[in-house]
């Protein structure tokens, strides 16, 4: 007799983040006997049509998705990943002048630097494409630039410069420096029990706790395994930037970030409801609540 209640079919990116993230439970470092997490690995962009479709329970999507998916997936309060002064780089071949229609390669319609990439030029023609493959598309003249993400932008060829950081895009649209830029976090089907829902939220945010206790021996653990895509140095330094301590749970500022980024996606048409992040967050004080 199967002793969990639950099976969660969970999905996040095979990227050194969501990987470290997620690895204490794959480890049963944590774990919930209410609970039987199944997990598959796919790029972001593969989940973000995944989640429209409805396909998992529990799938790491880009922020830039989240409200057309928002009627059937609330938002987990952890595992997200912003940057602060860093995030996707468009990039092009040196001595490259780009034109207004210029065309550029991205990793997905619905990622969040697709969204930003979009507002700051309009007149771009974008062909997307796995973002592995992005590099070698501009430096073969498929493209005439690309936005570079994940683990891409520690370590490109010398042949390429940096057009513009998509981190200086955002604080241009957003008005300020202060905000983080949001990028990526994990959406949770309404349908489940409000119970399992909040069980589970509880349970993948004991994993990102437990993985930056435990960062140095998980990562050696990762890096013998070879699961993860750099070496140990680019992989501690990409863990600092998008599986740090700020990615354990959303704070105020991080909110008020999403409510921005939200906000600049339906005035510029690409959402058609302006959505306030808190109103769509797992409600975990439902059991303070209920338990009082």
């Amino acid at each position: 007799m199967n002793k969990f209640s639950k099976n969660i079919s969970v999905a996040h990116s095979p990227d050194a983040d969501d990987i470290f993230m997620y690895a204490a439970i794959a480890f049963g470092w944590a774990s919930d006997e209410r609970l039987k997490l199944s997990a598959k690995t796919d790029d972001i962009e593969s989940l973000n049509l995944s989640c429209l479709k409805g396909v998992y329970d529990v799938c790491a999507i880009s922020f830039g998705l989240y409200p057309h998916i928002s009627s059937d997936y609330a938002l987990l309060d952890t595992a997200t990943s912003f940057g602060r002064g860093y995030g996707p780089k468009l990039i092009v071949k040196k001595n490259t002048v780009l034109k207004r229609n210029f065309k550029v390669a991205l990793s997905g319609k619905h990622t969040s630097n697709a969204l930003l990439f979009s507002i700051a030029y309009p007149d771009a023609r974008a062909v997307y494409m796995n973002f592995l493959d992005i590099e070698k598309a501009v430096l073969s003249g498929q493209v005439d630039a690309g936005v570079l993400i994940h683990e891409s932008i520690l370590d490109f060829s010398d042949e390429l410069r940096v057009e513009r950081e998509l981190w200086d895009i955002w604080c241009e649209l957003a008005g300020t420096e202060k905000l983080p830029l949001p990028l990526g976090g994990m959406a949770i089907r309404r349908s489940l029990p409000l119970n399992d829902a909040i069980a589970t939220q509880n349970l993948l945010k004991k994993a990102v706790i437990l993985a930056r206790a435990h960062k140095k021996t998980l990562s050696s653990m990762l890096l013998e395994r070879g699961v993860v895509r750099v070496d140990d140095k680019n992989l501690a330094k990409y863990l600092e930037l998008y599986a740090n301590d700020e990615s354990i749970e959303l704070s105020e500022i991080q909110l008020a970030a999403l409510d921005k980024f939200f906000e600049l996606g339906y005035t510029h048409g690409f959402y058609s409801q302006k959505i306030k992040t808190s109103d769509y967050l797992v409600p975990s004080e439902y059991l303070d609540i209920r338990n009082s």
